[in-house]
């Protein structure tokens, strides 16, 4: 045992050597990076605070109507909103929702490609299986830290943070979509002249259009779950108020606060149709 312990494997100083490389020759891409996210973050947040937050909630009261044409659904998305307006949590509702709506594009604009290509190459998907289970699965904190040091404090790190969270649902759904085409589904295709890119565009992706919904609502969930986390790093929004309840042991407002997440968790969640809705 003592033998062992005394030759330790040096894993901690590889990766805070590569940390040490990454910030000393690619300072200027992940600075690059970090002002193309925060104007990115920013052009969400003026769409969602520069209007009056009455029409925010139409807004989103009319996305949901045309999303299920439910009365309730409606009814549910204006008393949440209005709920989270009276709590006196509409400012960092907004931030949070930019959030997640800025991981959740990120996620699935490398997802889904990415999910195509593993489903096209098996060796592909054998190769990012152990990765994206170490995404998955690696306490948040760990790549939370060099997130931090790359990009500094705010936004930007806690989106980051989050893709890396989020992104193994939108590549293995889409993977699965995509795999499980019928085959004749693709021999139709074939016979009819398509060429790879017509039968993807036309075949498979329709066909796997219900599991990238799952993975799209799936994404904001995971999003939504990183308020939080993100908070540590000095990303605005409902983590902050439940991280300064906590700190101070403040029930009420710690309650209120979490509140506030659920209800826009919810909101969110019964805005997106869903696979039933792209079985339909």
């Amino acid at each position: 045992m003592e033998w062992i312990e005394a030759h330790r494997l040096p894993v901690g100083p590889y990766a805070q050597g590569l940390v040490d490389w990454l910030t000393g020759n690619l300072s200027g891409l992940f600075d690059a990076v970090q002002r193309g996210l925060e104007a990115f973050i920013g052009a969400i947040l003026f769409v969602l605070q520069a209007p009056h937050a009455f029409v925010v909630i139409g807004a989103f009261a009319l996305v949901s109507f045309l999303s299920r044409r439910s009365p309730g659904l409606v009814l549910l998305t204006v008393g949440g909103l209005l709920l989270i307006v009276n709590l006196g949590f509409w400012k960092d509702t907004t931030e949070t929702l930019a959030l997640v709506i800025a991981s959740t594009a990120v996620s699935m604009l490398i997802g889904v490609p990415v999910g195509i290509a593993a489903a096209r190459r098996p060796w592909l998907y054998k190769a990012l299986r152990p990765v994206l289970d170490l995404m998955q699965t690696i306490p948040t904190f760990v790549y939370l830290i060099p997130a931090l040091i790359l990009f500094g404090l705010g936004m930007v790190p806690g989106l980051v943070a989050t893709v890396i969270f989020a992104l193994p649902a939108p590549i293995r759904l889409t993977r699965l979509g995509i795999a499980s085409t019928p085959g004749q589904l693709v021999e139709a295709g074939d016979a009819f002249g398509a060429t790879p890119l017509q039968r993807l565009f036309k075949v498979e992706i329709p066909y796997a259009l219900p599991q990238i919904l799952a993975g799209l609502t799936q994404t904001i969930m995971l999003s939504l779950s990183m308020v939080v986390i993100a908070a540590l790093v000095g990303a605005p929004g409902l983590g902050v108020p439940v991280l300064r309840a906590l700190n101070s042991i403040n029930v009420g407002k710690g309650f209120e606060a979490g509140l506030a997440i659920v209800l826009l968790a919810i909101i969110l969640d019964r805005l997106f149709p869903g696979e039933e809705a792209g079985r339909a």
